[in-house]
């Protein structure tokens, strides 16, 4: 359906049209029509399908019809469990609100809170936030959270999960008891969504998911893949498709250094991001991939969730993810909207039950794409003729590590004594 045709704002039309969106997908059809009732809403839907207009708009769309929109303290509040995603979900914000008098602002962590204080001091209707620092900034007395009304609880699965359940919890003490309160997840269990129903009142329930979680706009495959040749096939995937955005995820930090600079040894510039690094580091290589700077972004797990980055065509599961969720939220970085998207596994031999697993939460046998010894011969050869295993270049790295700290213990111990 239009979006013209579902009564909304004319300041929110005209920012959709600047945005090329003219027709709703299903998720937004029916969350904007259920949420502009003022009913509670529990909504899960494949990942790239557009959940997060398909709440901001419903919610701006109440703003805009407040009797007085402009409250000093915020109205809307929307959790997320990363940065990354409170920086993303804040820009869809703004770019919708352009056209009204509206503000929207993001407060996470590991950025200074000066500027998330000043925007909140002069007044904000709409606060994208992740738990930590939204708790910092309410008890030094910043943030204010008895006039919100509408409550947003993105990646939904994982905010109920651990410490997070608590986190939603604790909001719930400081906003007001009659308020709207909306979930949005892409994956959720029964045990979540038990816990999802006892915090909202006979929420409307908008369930798009089929048995299969994948989008049908990707296509993926396994590769059996041994953890020392795993960067000959990703170095061969990069140069076979030059200039196609591609996201290789692993499954720690030190994992991903390492296999940055693997592709630094044969010429292939990447960005990296992972939880150790600044957020300002983390903000640089996600913009990095958006602008098409860089066309490789090697991630942890810490970008599988929500981040919606144009035109990635391929992402590479490096390592098998050890959550099976985390498959279905990894690949669909890809295929997002109604782009196409491919998405390839690499499995080495002890990684195998970890595939058991995924397949037994997806409902479905992943295809294998079956290489012969000459043929996974050869990727080896042309990738690196000197066939040097990662375990070997550690040890270098090491080696010269130690040469280099004994050198300097015998410079600084030769040194002579000044006068």
């Amino acid at each position: 359906m239009k979006f013209e045709k579902l009564r909304l704002k004319d300041a929110i039309l005209r920012s959709l049209n600047d945005l090329g969106f003219n027709k709703t997908t299903d998720i937004q059809y029916k969350a904007i029509r259920a949420a502009t009732t003022g009913s509670d809403v529990l909504a899960v839907a494949q990942t790239g399908t557009g959940k997060t207009a398909a709440y901001l708009i419903p919610t701006i769309q109440k703003l805009l019809e407040s009797a007085h929109p402009r409250h000093h303290a915020p109205l809307v509040l929307i959790m997320v469990p990363t940065r990354e995603l409170a920086i993303q979900v804040n820009e869809v914000a703004n770019s919708l609100i352009k056209y009204t008098k509206l503000t929207s602002l993001a407060i996470f962590g590991g950025a200074g809170q000066e500027d998330q204080i000043a925007q909140l001091q002069k007044g904000t209707q709409i606060v994208v936030c992740t738990p930590g620092r939204m708790f910092d900034l309410r008890s030094q007395g910043f943030l204010d959270l008895d006039r919100i009304h509408t409550l947003i609880i993105d990646e939904a699965d994982q905010m109920l999960k651990l410490g997070f359940y608590k986190d939603v919890m604790d909001v719930i003490k400081y906003i007001p008891f009659y308020r709207q309160t909306l979930f949005f997840s892409a994956t959720i269990d029964q045990e979540i969504k038990k816990l999802a129903y006892s915090l909202v009142n006979k929420p409307i329930r908008i369930e798009l998911s089929p048995k299969n979680p994948i989008s049908q706009n990707i296509s993926h495959c396994l590769l059996e893949v041994q953890m020392d040749d795993k960067r000959f096939f990703l170095e061969r995937l990069i140069n076979e498709n030059p200039g196609t955005k591609v996201i290789v995820f692993v499954r720690t930090q030190v994992r991903a250094e390492r296999v940055q600079a693997a592709m630094q040894r044969v010429n292939i510039t990447t960005a990296c991001i992972h939880g150790g690094l600044e957020q300002m580091e983390r903000n640089d290589a996600i913009d990095a991939l958006k602008k098409g700077t860089v066309n490789i972004l090697i991630a942890t797990d810490v970008s599988a969730r929500g981040i919606d980055i144009p035109n990635v065509d391929i992402v590479v599961n490096y390592d098998v993810p050890d959550v099976a969720e985390n498959y279905v939220h990894r690949i669909g970085r890809t295929g997002r909207g109604v782009a196409k998207g491919i998405a390839y596994t690499f499995v080495a031999t002890d990684e195998i039950e970890l595939i058991d697993e995924i397949e037994t939460y997806i409902t479905d046998k992943i295809p294998v794409v079956n290489l012969d010894k000459n043929s996974y011969d050869e990727i080896k050869k042309i990738a690196d003729p000197n066939n040097i295993t990662m375990a070997e270049i550690e040890n270098m790295v090491e080696d010269f590590d130690k040469e280099v700290d004994s050198w300097g213990k015998i410079k600084k111990k030769n040194k002579k004594p000044k006068g």
